[in-house]
């Protein structure tokens, strides 16, 4: 699996383009603004965009679904908690940025323990909510995807509406910290990091 990552929108959010093998099958995560360099790279290297995943429904990971979608006719998928959020400025908190986005409505809507395969590749969807409640984090090829649940030293904000810190530790103690110390977690802000690295070291998962 080929991984590419974009730093995009006014709240610099990543943005991961995945391409699957043969080279010619993509995914992408998260397109929180414009997404013109990743339909740059879409359209420049010929691939086929299979699916558009939300790791939860904040405007700044959405809102680049609609042009996204428009270029390519992926399907956009979210858990099915966040999913309101997609057509609701005031949910997803756009309006409070000045962003104002909404999102054409979800192909799928996605459940813990559901498989997203594309290309021969395969995530498994992880259910960790805590930032909303429908928040997701993607995991496949030793590679976890985690969206605003955990960061580099850090975890997602909680003082949201549907967020919880209780909740939001639980499931990074139970459903994440457990995976192979090696796995890497590519988050939706700020720098890769690792399992080992933040089951040492992050502050606020220290016991």
């Amino acid at each position: 699996m080929e991984i590419k990552r974009y730093v995009i929108g006014n709240l610099a959010a990543n943005c991961y383009l995945l391409v699957g093998r043969g080279g010619r099958d993509a995914l992408v995560i998260d397109p929180g603004g414009d997404p013109a360099p990743v339909l740059e790279d879409i359209k420049g290297k010929g691939l086929n965009l299979h699916y558009i995943v939300n790791t939860h429904g904040h405007g700044d990971h959405i809102e680049g679904n609609g042009a996204l979608q428009a270029a390519t006719g992926a399907d956009i998928l979210i858990h099915r908690e966040d999913a309101p959020m997609l057509s609701s400025a005031v949910k997803n908190l756009s309006i409070f940025t000045g962003a104002r986005c909404t999102s054409p409505v979800a192909g799928r809507l996605l459940e813990d323990g559901d498989i997203i395969s594309w290309g021969g590749e395969s995530l498994e969807v992880l259910h960790t909510p805590g930032h909303t409640a429908g928040s997701i984090s993607l995991l496949g090829d030793g590679v976890l995807f985690s969206g605003d649940t955990l960061f580099a030293g850090s975890v997602g904000r909680t003082d949201f509406p549907g967020g919880s810190m209780e909740i939001l530790l639980a499931n990074i103690k139970e459903k994440l910290l457990t995976l192979d110390p090696e796995t890497r977690v590519l988050p939706g802000h700020g720098p890769e990091t690792d399992i080992g690295t933040e089951k040492k070291n992050n502050p606020f998962l220290q016991s």
